[in-house]
């Protein structure tokens, strides 16, 4: 039975979506008090309401499945699998600020697999999240 991870929710995620959220409504408001109902308004408000929309999907919708053979990520849209078998070291605790991040906190986990690929994620605790993959490849490397 595949065991689930929520991801952590950082302070500066939920501000960054707070920030551009806002920053997106005031500017939707804006334009049709300025200029009406035009054409140019909807594709504005269409716009931000699909950032808008991806945002809030991404923010509740990050997640991390463990199995025997795999682990799923799920991000928003987006998603992937990596092997466990494929999988050669994880460095704890620490940021990624660059790179492929399915993750909404800061002081995660960066997963070193096959031979150059990286991924960062930031389960709700880092310390189970590692228990667990020790538990199926006893091997990997923790730094």
């Amino acid at each position: 039975m595949p065991k689930i991870f929520k991801s952590r929710k950082d302070q500066l995620f939920i501000w960054i979506i707070i920030i551009v959220v806002s920053m997106m409504l005031t500017l939707s408001i804006s334009d049709i008090i300025l200029s009406g109902l035009k054409l140019e308004s909807f594709v504005l408000i269409s716009i931000n309401l699909g950032v808008s929309i991806l945002l809030f999907w991404i923010f509740f919708g990050t997640s991390y499945e463990l199995d025997k053979k795999e682990l799923k990520y799920f991000c928003g849209p987006f998603k992937g699998k990596i092997l466990i078998a494929d999988i050669k070291e994880i460095t704890k605790n620490t940021t990624k600020w660059v790179g492929y991040k399915p993750a909404t906190a800061r002081k995660g986990i960066i997963i070193k697999y096959k031979k150059y690929d990286d991924i960062y994620i930031s389960p709700d605790s880092n310390v189970a999240f590692i228990k667990e993959i020790l538990k199926i490849k006893a091997n990997i490397k923790i730094s």
